[in-house]
């Protein structure tokens, strides 16, 4: 008795037409066309099936580990690794987290297999609906991605914080700055670090949200800085539209994540400075890509960034050269720089660093706080007497014109 024997649908067709050799119902070239073997081979098989029955047509490797296969104790190691260190690792990240701090180098397919086996699911993929493809731009700084991604990026040790990501279209290197949330000024220091760093790029592609755009038509402080700089602002109408910054906050939201974890960091100022020292380098050396691109980026040429990037408003000046800003007062001080005459504006930039710049035909003029609201002048109230000749007059002129409608009425 064989007992009961797993075959594979190719071994039980074998089986089937090795039977009908036996039977003398085909031959052997015509067995060994329908197998799509030689005729040597199938001479093998036959003997094998006469020898050991059912089972010759088995391969012998069936149950058996392979002889290109890896150590069992490799696979208990790496699966300790992962469980003990890596419990939320996917099997990319996990591989090179074994190749620079474990020396351990296998495939990703075989780590992929080493955790199902183990029931350990790690893929995040959703299934989403398809969407055309657009073509990456030609030029480095053609186009910019812009966006803020809100995330418990220290998994408790801190505060939720936003990090702000720009991700360049055609070659998919980012710049990265860590902020408390999405707001002005910092959305305008990432852009001014970026400008520092690579040029002024042609256009910008950013969300709907209020630091980027009013729906009033008014220009945000972000929006009136980019038109100073010349740079096009576009807005997307939908999370997909700028598809490629929001895969890359997902793979940050993964990688940094983890990258944070190791190094123990735990609030803003740490983050920010191991994004400078080593994480942004590091991350666009393994994702940018096509560095052959030309660069599209203009010369910043001189241009005074500190009052680009920056709170600008317009004041009016009272008769008094004074002019009010956020419920205090200013003076207008007398300086080489003409003032304004009462009624004119002048333009009042709160640079990022909190200082206050007041300039009036590009000229900047000297100023000082007030401590109180100014008072007006005082002017004095002539009362006219009544025995005045021009009231003696008014009082005769009310007299005739009584009398005149009295006698108009006789």
């Amino acid at each position: 008795m064989e007992g009961i024997l797993t075959m594979s649908h190719k071994e039980a067709d074998r089986l089937k037409i090795i039977a009908q050799v036996e039977s003398r119902s085909m031959t052997i070239e015509e067995a060994s066309e329908l197998l799509e073997v030689s005729k040597r081979q199938m001479f093998r098989l036959l003997k094998k099936v006469r020898e050991e029955g059912s089972r010759g047509v088995i391969h012998k490797l069936r149950g058996k580990s392979s002889n290109r296969g890896y150590p069992k104790e490799l696979k208990k190691k790496v699966i300790g690794i992962y469980r003990k260190s890596y419990y939320d690792y996917g099997p990319t990240l996990f591989l090179e987290e074994l190749i620079k701090s474990h020396k351990i180098s296998l495939s990703r397919e075989t780590i992929r297999q080493w955790l199902r086996e183990n029931a350990i699911t790690t893929s995040m993929r959703k299934k989403r609906p398809h969407r055309k493809k657009r073509q990456r731009r030609t030029s480095f700084g053609s186009l910019v991605q812009f966006d803020g991604s809100i995330h418990d990026w220290f998994e408790g040790r801190g505060p939720e914080c936003c990090l702000l990501v720009c991700v360049d279209d055609a070659t998919g290197r980012v710049h990265l700055r860590f902020s408390q949330s999405e707001n002005t000024q910092d959305a305008m220091l990432t852009m001014w670090e970026y400008v520092k760093l690579y040029g002024i790029p042609r256009s910008i592609y950013t969300d709907r949200g209020g630091v980027y755009r009013e729906e009033a038509g008014h220009l945000t402080d972000f929006g009136r800085a980019m038109k100073e700089l010349g740079v096009e602002l576009i807005f997307a109408r939908s999370p997909q539209a700028k598809g490629r910054v929001e895969r890359f906050n997902r793979t940050l939201q993964d990688r940094l994540v983890k990258a944070l974890r190791q190094k123990g960091i735990n609030n803003i100022a740490q983050a920010n400075r191991f994004l400078q020292k080593s994480f942004i380098k590091s991350f666009n050396d393994k994702f940018s890509v096509n560095p052959e691109v030309p660069d599209g980026h203009r010369p910043i040429d001189g241009l005074d960034l500190k009052n680009i990037f920056c709170y600008k408003t317009q004041r009016q000046v009272r008769n008094d050269y004074t002019i009010n800003l956020s419920g205090s007062y200013i003076q207008l001080l007398k300086s080489e720089a003409p003032l304004p005459r009462p009624k004119q504006s002048v333009t009042v930039c709160k640079w990022l660093n909190g200082e206050v710049h007041i300039y009036f035909n590009h000229q900047e003029l000297k100023f000082t706080l007030l401590k109180e609201k100014p008072k007006k002048k005082g002017y004095k109230i002539h009362h006219i007497p009544k025995d005045h000749p021009w009231r003696r007059a008014n009082e005769k002129m009310k007299l005739d014109k009584q009398r005149n409608y009295l006698l108009a009425q006789l």
